[in-house]
């Protein structure tokens, strides 16, 4: 055992290549210490060795490699197994001829591992998704055991996690099963603080990829407004995430140049060179596992890629070229570049054509001096001094272009309704329009932002458009990222109820923020946080969160109170009465105005149960009845004063929050409540620990 850990110690000091023939020891001897030495501080030594061996098809050698995966099994180290990894994976032989017996070794006994041992878990895991990625095994094993993974496991584990289940999206996006299952994971840790901005980035990628890949113009813009989205959400959770800045950019550069939008454009380009920079300033002289450099390539990719139609937006805008060959080589190579460029991998890119292809069509149609240079150009291709003219890509622009002119003509022909939309596509053209003019527009408000379109010229729509993307990015920033991704899901879920529009939206949206808010700051357990801090010589203001130590006990009015100050503190300090009276015939708990609208919260103590359909059986007519002469929105906040045990801890914020709906006998008209749990009778965490 020593003779082999010694060469291979020599080897490595002296700076010689670590083969198997340079060690000078017998095969059977070096077969025999192989597992030991794999299970030790000398695994990459060996690892190397491997790799080199079947790098040179050297079969003398296989028995002593076929003993290193059960040595790596037994391997305690996260450094020497990820350096173990990189040396056969530098291999591909030995990673083929390995790789079945070293995923078995890697994924075996995980979930075990994940409680005793996070780190080194995740080691193995990146271990067993770098060999599937690779191509060196199939991937099936590892599909199942990501399925049976804990989203619920070790802060170190957790933490690794995101980057991987975005590899495997990278590589198996086209497999629906497993792709949804990865995403879904994905979807749960955006709720975990360790994990939520690294799962969002992750999440905007798939989604960027999607868009990519997607073959009609709605899908394309809906995929890139959710991807700028999330993006935009995890560059406001963490400071220094350039990459999801470098990406959001990206996807408003994509979408201005399909509504020809030059100066967002530029400002895209602008913000990617400089997230650029900063990121490669940020990451100067660190290291970098060179299995994620392709991720740094993909975002210079996107960033010639911007150029390019930084360029090609303001040539088409131009009314007069200096040299109209080198213009059309500009417009060409951003029209070439729309089908061929695949930053992000599983992409093909037909997305993105759909996208810039026809802004650039639709600009030639509007330059009839432009369209009539491009005719010439195809004809005359020898005319063009300075280099090779890509005489098919022109070809293949004024076929497209000529089509595009076809169509333009029936539309315009006697047969075409009033509305713009000829009888076998009711609508469609407007839907188009509002695709690619007013994207974030349209998924903010559905199928109102239709009406809203037909009575808007172009430039009004585009101004719109401008104003719900600032309205966006701005709740992203003035929000705590912890809070969007339920905000997100709570919004969704009331947005299927029909009156969910126009200004019940944009109101009860503020006032269900600000719950959100209420519930994330009450879960915290410092007395501060409840009534601000306490002046030196007074007593600390009564907790009703806590579990009483006298004989003072917590009520609903204590929660009515607080949140009542909660609400009066914030932005809606001018909206928010307390203790209406003369409400559906009774008192309301807390009523906020806006306008003519107005929102009650029911307030309720429970000390049996916590449980939502308990909950929701015991208070929810009581709460919607508010709702009966106004909007049909509500909320319904229980103090939970139910036994908190040392083994039943307490919820999550994103767990103490929900939309339900009720509909009283006879009625025709569902009313939509939020409900949200402050839990009551609780200990310090430390308690938890305690024997």
């Amino acid at each position: 055992m020593p003779q082999l850990a010694d060469r291979l110690t020599e080897l490595a000091a002296d700076g010689q290549p670590i083969t198997f023939p340079a060690l000078g020891l017998d095969p059977d001897a070096v077969a025999s210490q192989a597992g030991d030495v794999a299970a030790g501080p000398f695994a990459p030594y060996l690892a190397e060795a491997v790799a080199d061996a079947y790098n040179r098809s050297d079969t003398q050698w296989q028995p002593a490699a076929t003993a290193l995966p059960e040595g790596l099994a037994a391997q305690h180290s996260v450094l020497h197994l990820t350096a173990a990894m990189d040396a056969l994976l530098h291999s591909p032989a030995a990673a083929k001829a390995l790789g079945k017996p070293l995923t078995a070794a890697l994924l075996d006994g995980l979930p075990d591992r994940i409680e005793a041992a996070p780190l080194l878990a995740a080691a193995r895991l990146e271990g067993a998704v770098r060999l599937a990625v690779a191509k060196a095994v199939t991937p099936f094993k590892l599909w199942q055991a990501l399925e049976d993974v804990p989203t619920d496991g070790p802060e170190d584990f957790l933490e690794r996690l995101p980057r991987l289940l975005g590899l495997t999206l990278d590589r198996w996006a086209d497999e629906d099963t497993f792709a949804d299952t990865v995403r879904t994971l994905l979807q749960q840790l955006t709720h975990d603080e360790a994990t939520d901005v690294d799962a969002m980035f992750e999440l905007g990628c798939d989604l960027l990829r999607r868009a990519l890949s997607s073959q009609d113009i709605g899908t394309v813009t809906t995929h890139l407004v959710q991807a700028r989205h999330q993006f935009e959400t995890a560059a406001q959770a963490e400071e220094a995430r350039h990459d999801a800045l470098t990406y959001a950019a990206v996807c408003d550069a994509i979408l201005a140049f399909g509504r020809a939008d030059a100066a967002a454009i530029n400002h895209a380009a602008d913000q990617i060179a400089e997230t650029l920079d900063q990121r490669q300033a940020w990451l100067h002289r660190t290291h970098q596992p060179e299995w994620l450099q392709p991720r740094r390539s993909a975002e210079i990719s996107w960033h010639h890629l911007v150029l390019q139609l930084r360029a090609a937006a303001t040539t088409l805008q131009d009314d007069a070229w200096m040299d109209a060959w080198q213009a059309l080589d500009t417009v060409l190579a951003a029209y070439s570049a729309a089908r061929t460029v695949c930053p992000l991998a599983g992409d093909t890119g037909q997305g993105l054509a759909l996208l810039v292809q026809p802004a650039i069509e639709d600009s030639f149609l509007r330059q009839q001096a432009f369209l009539a240079q491009l005719r010439r150009a195809t004809q005359e291709t020898d005319q063009h001094g300075a280099r090779s003219f890509d005489a098919a890509t022109a070809s293949t622009l004024l076929t497209a272009i000529e089509t595009a002119a076809q169509r333009e003509t029936s539309s315009a022909s006697p047969t075409a309704t009033d509305d713009g939309s000829d009888d076998d596509d009711p609508g469609g053209a407007a839907l188009a329009r509002l695709q690619r003019l007013a994207p974030t527009l349209l998924l903010q408000l559905k199928d109102q932002a239709l009406s809203i379109a037909s009575t808007l010229d172009d430039q009004q729509l585009l101004t719109l458009e401008g104003l719900a993307h600032d309205s966006d990015v701005a709740r992203l920033k003035a929000t705590d990222p912890l809070i969007v991704p339920k905000l997100d899901q709570l919004t969704a879920e009331l947005s299927a109820h029909p009156s969910f529009t126009g200004e019940v939206r944009r109101t009860f949206s503020v006032l269900v923020e600000q719950t959100l808010l209420f519930l994330k700051s009450r879960t915290d357990i410092t007395r501060t946080n409840l009534l601000g801090s306490t002046k030196k010589g007074e007593s600390p203001p009564f907790d009703y969160r806590r579990k009483p130590e006298g004989d003072r006990k917590p009520v609903e009015a204590d929660l009515q109170r607080d949140f009542h100050q909660w609400l009066q503190k914030g932005p809606l300090h001018n909206v928010v009465l307390v203790e209406p009276d003369d409400v559906g015939m009774g008192r309301a708990d807390v009523m906020t105005h806006f306008g003519s609208l107005r929102y009650l919260t029911e307030i309720k103590q429970d000390a049996t149960d916590n449980d939502p359909q308990y909950l929701e059986s015991r208070y929810l007519t009581q709460a919607a009845e508010y709702s009966n002469t106004n909007a049909p929105f509500g909320q319904l906040l229980v103090l939970d004063l139910t036994p908190k045990d040392k083994t039943q801890g307490n919820l999550r914020v994103d767990e103490v929050a929900w939309t339900t709906t009720h509909q009283p006998r006879g009625a025709t008209t569902d009313r939509a409540v939020v409900v949200g749990i402050v839990a009551g009778n609780r200990t310090t965490p430390s308690a938890y620990s305690r024997k």
